[in-house]
């Protein structure tokens, strides 16, 4: 008789699994191992667990069987493994935000914080639901641009977990939180590694965020503990790094987008916005100055291969929305303007990552 693995699954579609009333190939119990030697048949039948009470007589029916239907001359070997268990799928930190944004620089000075104040507050006038998560922790300066760094924190008591959560403080549609509002404003805060990264913790996964479309982090500059606890607690979504055009900038931008890029923290980098593009003197709308030079993070997009989300000029009207803690994109203005450009460039670089890459994955150390 030819033998052939189809002959084999057709003769075990006789073997039935005690108390089930289906066969153990319509079980899915057959493995797809089937070896033939000449007479020599073997083949694995894999069960839910190592200590089901039916192996021996399954695997001694499904011997007997093939034996009746192949012959005597017919050598048959039943090997049997328990079924591996499923992945277990990991629980979010935020289940119920849709999109994690970092805003990140690589140095201090290029308008990183104004640049995610702006971005969450366009997103939320575009009608998003949206968090901002100030992670600057030693220079939290996102509330005084909101104009809430007075605010009180409160906790509500979540009857599902028994956990009490901090409140966060919402302005201009916008869910915020900050180490900020828990430390001395007039104060420095020496705080370790540790310490910081415990408090970062703490403000993400102990905070009724709710339901968001996107929560946007104001990152550190440069790289450091908070970089890794932040890529270790939350599956980022992608991050938009912010330079401005002159040299040493660019360079540190640079090695913030390599950061992301990198094998060990594989963040997608959305796209550069280039901060402080030109200065435009508030008497002459229509007039630039190219006082930090001209297209540097347009030419550095285009070197990484990464996209230039915005080019965002230099007027003082974006400074005095940041002391008086209402944000620019509220204003009537042309650097307003830019920075709905921005939200919307997001959404769209957001959209296309979303539809052409898996979801990203939280950093492990070992």
């Amino acid at each position: 008789m030819q033998l052939y693995p189809k002959l084999i699954t057709d003769t075990l579609t006789l073997v039935r699994y005690p108390g089930s009333g289906k066969n153990i190939v319509e079980l899915g119990m057959v493995a797809d191992d089937i070896r033939i030697d000449g007479d020599n048949v073997s083949f694995t039948i894999v069960f839910e667990r190592d200590t089901d009470p039916f192996i021996k007589s399954v695997t001694a029916s499904a011997a007997a069987t093939l034996k009746a239907k192949l012959g005597a001359e017919a050598t048959i070997n039943v090997a049997t493994r328990q079924q591996a268990a499923p992945p277990q799928q990991e629980e979010p930190a935020l289940p119920g935000v849709k999109n994690i944004i970092g805003v990140s620089s690589g140095k201090g000075g290029v308008g990183k914080s104004t640049v995610a104040v702006n971005l969450a507050v366009a997103l939320a006038q575009l009608g998003y639901k949206v968090g901002l998560l100030d992670a600057d922790i030693f220079g939290p300066s996102v509330p005084k641009m909101l104009g809430v760094e007075d605010e009180q924190l409160y906790m509500r008591r979540d009857e599902a977990t028994s956990r009490n959560l901090i409140l966060p403080i919402e302005k201009h549609g916008v869910k915020l939180l900050s180490i900020g509002f828990v430390v001395d404003k007039e104060k420095a805060v020496l705080w370790r590694g540790a310490m910081a990264s415990n408090a970062l913790r703490q403000l993400i996964t102990e905070a009724d965020w709710g339901e968001l479309d996107y929560f946007i982090i104001d990152m550190p500059p440069g790289t450091s503990d908070i970089h890794l606890t932040l890529v270790q607690t939350l599956a980022m979504t992608g991050a938009v790094v912010v330079t401005t055009p002159q040299d040493v900038a660019l360079a540190d931008a640079r090695k913030g987008v390599n950061m992301f890029l990198g094998e060990q923290v594989n963040v997608p980098v959305l796209g550069i916005v280039e901060n402080m593009s030109w200065f435009t003197p508030a008497a002459h709308p229509d007039e630039q100055y190219f006082i930090f030079g001209r297209d540097g993070g347009r030419n550095l997009a285009d070197a990484l291969g990464v996209e230039l989300l915005a080019q965002v000029p230099l007027v003082a009207s974006i400074c005095r929305g940041g002391d008086d803690g209402v944000p620019v994109v509220l204003q009537n203005s042309v650097s307003g303007q830019a920075f709905y450009n921005l939200a919307r460039a997001v959404v769209d670089a957001v959209d296309r990552r979303n539809a052409t890459l898996p979801p990203t994955k939280k950093v492990r150390t070992h």
